[in-house]
């Protein structure tokens, strides 16, 4: 039995939030069910371990978050999030290169997690129809015996002496993260699991907030120096509300940033971004550090099955899990709820099949950039074709000839925050200005030393040399 015009989404994550707004344009009633005690504010939650991690959200994921709520920028701004320039307002330093610093129209706001999910949270509930059942689980799908439709959730609310019963729904949606159990019910329903991708990177790091002064980053929003296979290290720093910056470490394959002050310092003095480590040593400390390890990146490959049920989705972390270093998750959900709206726009028919052939080709582009990156490390196991080697080290001298070429910084941001797919590095113009300028640039030691980049790089437009 099928219910018309009502949804079940599982997981008020930002995935299940923004899932659920796209189908509040299709479903009359959308319930969105979770294990949590949701809070009234701006507070972390159990089921969200991540969410007092630093979290990124790329100019591609504003912009798509405003297009599914819109005036959610200004909310955002009115909460005190700075909103930041992210190739003038950031210290980038790629593979231990300095980038050149140039105006541009690529924008992020600086936020924390629990304040952005609160926001977006507040503005999908106020939408007509929609509810949440918090403090309850998710037991099972709900199906007929020979069926292929799911038609509803068996839920189980988390009190003493509560018994199981069912939502129906005409579709489900599953948002409940890396701990998705999709595969564990699919198996229940007779169907095959999904075959998966992993790429085992051994993350682990830490995030700290601390208070922000006007001179810390002279006077910039961020500071970022990434990991490379001769220190497999990772450090970023953004500004976030209440006047507060925060400072994460990260460590890959075995590297583990430590959680006392002086340990903290000493492994930030060892990045490329000098700001980074001076921020951790001087800044005054709101918080204790917060530790948190992430094994494996996870790819769900669903279009590749020959059957699935209707009346079925999988969408965020559950589908794809992305290394967190690169802040891809929330951006990628919202592009799925924004392509959820438009498939529903079109009916109902094959729901499935299109929307996972279609989140596919979302995905393949920031799957590209994070498992190609972390294939530079010897020690990640994963196929290297000829095309992963050639283009690590063509990024490489990108990223070299970035020092003084502001239009090859900016054609990276593009692609780092999924406006432009990775294919745009290999146009002809930029493959030209990258041999023009690596030629002049062979090693790190010569990108602009600290302090003597500041001026001159706000004169520089990334649409001129």
């Amino acid at each position: 039995m099928t219910h018309p015009d009502t949804a079940v989404v599982i997981g008020a994550s930002i995935g299940g939030l923004l899932a659920a707004r796209a189908l509040t344009e299709r479903y009359a009633k959308v319930t969105i069910v979770d294990r949590d005690l949701l809070p009234g504010s701006a507070a972390g939650r159990r089921g969200v371990p991540q969410g007092r991690q630093l979290h990124i959200l790329l100019a591609r994921g504003r912009e798509a978050f405003e297009e599914l709520l819109p005036g959610l920028s200004g909310e955002l701004a009115a909460l005190g999030a700075p909103l930041i320039d992210l190739h003038e307002q950031v210290h980038w330093y790629n593979d231990g290169y300095r980038m050149r610093r140039a105006p541009s129209p690529l924008r992020a706001f600086g936020i924390s997690r629990p304040l952005l999910e609160h926001a977006v949270r507040a503005r999908v509930a106020a939408l007509p129809g929609v509810s949440f059942m918090p403090e309850c689980e998710v037991v099972g799908l709900a199906a007929a015996p020979g069926s292929r439709r799911v038609d509803g959730v068996r839920v189980l609310p988390r009190t003493e002496g509560a018994t199981e019963s069912v939502i129906g729904a005409d579709l489900v949606v599953d948002a409940g993260g890396r701990a998705s159990r999709t595969p564990i019910w699919l198996r229940e329903l007779g169907y095959e699991c999904a075959p998966e991708e992993q790429v085992r990177v051994g993350i682990t790091y830490v995030t700290r907030n601390y208070r922000r002064e006007p001179h810390h980053l002279d006077g910039l929003f961020g500071a970022l120096a990434n990991a490379t296979p001769g220190l497999p290290r990772t450090g970023i720093v953004a500004a976030q509300e209440e006047g507060r910056f925060a400072v994460v470490l990260a460590g890959m394959l075995g590297e583990e940033p430590p959680t006392d002050d002086e340990g903290l310092a000493r492994y930030a003095a060892t990045l490329a971004a000098p700001q980074i480590g001076e921020v951790v040593r001087s800044a005054v400390p709101l918080d204790a550090p917060v530790k948190m390890r992430f094994p494996a990146s996870t790819r769900r490959r669903y279009e590749r099955l020959r059957s699935f049920p209707d009346g079925y989705l999988v969408v965020g972390d559950a589908l794809c899990s992305f290394n967190p270093v690169y802040g891809q998750g929330m951006t990628v959900a919202a592009l799925e709820a924004l392509l959820l709206g438009d498939l529903l726009g079109r009916g109902d028919d094959g729901l499935a099949r299109r929307f996972f052939r279609a989140a596919a080709k979302i995905i393949d582009g920031p799957w590209s950039i994070s498992v190609g990156s972390d294939l530079r490390f010897p020690q990640v196991e994963g196929r290297r074709s000829p095309r992963v080697r050639f283009v690590n080290a063509y990024v490489n001298r990108l990223h070299a000839a970035a020092t003084a070429d502001s239009v090859l910084g900016a054609a990276f941001l593009r692609v780092l925050n999924l406006i432009d797919a990775p294919s745009r590095l290999l146009a002809p113009a930029i493959v030209l200005r990258v041999l023009r300028g690596a030629s002049a640039r062979s090693s790190p030691a010569t990108s602009p030393p600290v302090g003597e980049a500041g001026a001159g790089d706000r004169d520089v437009r990334a649409s001129g040399d």
